[in-house]
C-alpha cells in the first residue's frame, strides 16, 4: 500500500513538470509572434496628466480614453479607469498586486498562487480559461499572456471582452511592461516605484560582475530541457555575468548531452521543485560523462527557487539575485 502510495506521488510530480514543460515551450512559441507588440508597448508615449496630491507634490494620474497597442498588435482601448480586473498567467497577477491593484482583481488563473490573497480570489481555469467562468465575473480587462492564452484571447475578444496580451522576453522588457500597465490600469505612481525596484537591482548587480570573467552556465528548468538564446532566464545569466552554453539555439529544447559535455559548463542551474530529491539533479548526475563536467566535479550544481524564474514579473528581482549568486557566490554572500 505505501509503495503505491509512494508511486502515485511521484507520477503526480512528473505530471507537473511535464506541464511546466508545455508551458515553456508555449512562451517559447509566442516569443517572435509578440516581439514587434513589446517594441510597440515600449516605445508608446504614456498617456497621462500632471496632478497635485494632498501634499501640492505633483503625481501623474492616466488619461481616459486611452489606446495602446498590446503584444498581439491589436489596439486596446479603455474608456475609463477599470474597477475590475481578471488576471489568467500568474505573472501580471503578481503586478497588479505589486502595483496596488489586489483588490481590484476578481478573477485569477489556477496557478495564480502569489501573494497570499490570490487563495481567496475566484480562479477561472488553468491553461485552459473557463470563459464562462471569466464573464461572469464581468472585468472591466483582462491581463493575459499572447503566447499561453492564445485561444482564450480570441474567444473573450469574440465576446466584447477587453483583453490586453503581453509577452516580455527581457528583463527590460518586463520594467517597460509594468510601466506600461500602470498607465493603462492608472497606477502610474506605483508602478515606477516597482520599475525603480527592479532597475536598481539590476544596476548592482551589473556594476558587481562588471570586472570580473564571465563564466559558463548550463540551465535545467524541466528534467532534460534546457533554454537558449531570446529567453529571459538567458538574459539573467547575461546580466549576472554568465554565459549560457545552450545560447546558440533559440527558445526551450531537448538537452544535448554531448554539446553540454563538449562546453564544460562551470557552473549549473536548476530549480526547487520542493521534492525531496531533485529529478533534474538525479538526471544530471546519471548522464554518462557528466562527471567530467568542471560544474560537477566542483560542485557547484546550484538550485534556486523556481517560481520567481519562470514568471514575467516584480519577483524577477529575486531571480536575478538568485542567478548572480549562484555564477559568482564570491560576490554575492
Amino acid at each position: 500500500m505505501i509503495s503505491n502510495l509512494k508511486k502515485a506521488v511521484q507520477g503526480n510530480k512528473i505530471l507537473l513538470i511535464m506541464m511546466l514543460v508545455m508551458m515553456l515551450a508555449l512562451t517559447a512559441c509566442g516569443n517572435n509572434n509578440a516581439a514587434e507588440g513589446n517594441k510597440q508597448n515600449q516605445g508608446a508615449p504614456n498617456q497621462n496628466q500632471q496632478v497635485e496630491d494632498t501634499n501640492g507634490e505633483a503625481e501623474a494620474k492616466s488619461v481616459y480614453p486611452m489606446t495602446l497597442t498590446d503584444a498581439t498588435g491589436t489596439e486596446v482601448t479603455l474608456t475609463e479607469s477599470p474597477k475590475a480586473i481578471v488576471s489568467i498567467v500568474p505573472s501580471e497577477t503578481e503586478i497588479l498586486f505589486a502595483i496596488g491593484l489586489g483588490e481590484n482583481v476578481v478573477g485569477v488563473d489556477d496557478y495564480s498562487n502569489y501573494p497570499a490573497e490570490t487563495a481567496e480570489i475566484e480562479k477561472v481555469g488553468d491553461f485552459t480559461t473557463n470563459i464562462e467562468a471569466v464573464m461572469a465575473l464581468e472585468p472591466d480587462i483582462v491581463l493575459a499572456s499572447s503566447s499561453m492564452n492564445g485561444e482564450a484571447i480570441t474567444k473573450l475578444r469574440e465576446l466584447g471582452i477587453v483583453v490586453y496580451a503581453s509577452n516580455p522576453v527581457t528583463y527590460d522588457e518586463v520594467v517597460a511592461h509594468i510601466n506600461q500597465l500602470g498607465t493603462l490600469l492608472d497606477a502610474q505612481a506605483q508602478a515606477g516605484e516597482v520599475a525603480a525596484e527592479m532597475n536598481k537591482v539590476k544596476e548592482d548587480i551589473v556594476a558587481k560582475v562588471a570586472n570580473v570573467e564571465a563564466r559558463k552556465v548550463y540551465l535545467e528548468f524541466s528534467p532534460g530541457y534546457t533554454v537558449g538564446s531570446g529567453e529571459f532566464l538567458d538574459d539573467l545569466v547575461t546580466i549576472a555575468g554568465g554565459i549560457n552554453v545552450a545560447n546558440g539555439q533559440p527558445g526551450w529544447f531537448e538537452v544535448d548531452a554531448e554539446a553540454v559535455l563538449t562546453e564544460n559548463p562551470a557552473v549549473i542551474i536548476y530549480p526547487d521543485f520542493g521534492e525531496e530529491q531533485s529529478s533534474i539533479l538525479a538526471g544530471i548526475q546519471a548522464r554518462p560523462g557528466w562527471d567530467a563536467i568542471d560544474a560537477v566535479k566542483n560542485n557547484e550544481m546550484v538550485m534556486v527557487t523556481n517560481d520567481p524564474l519562470v514568471r514575467v514579473g516584480p519577483r524577477l528581482t529575486q531571480g536575478l539575485s538568485e542567478i548572480a549568486a549562484a555564477i559568482h557566490p564570491e560576490l554575492f554572500q
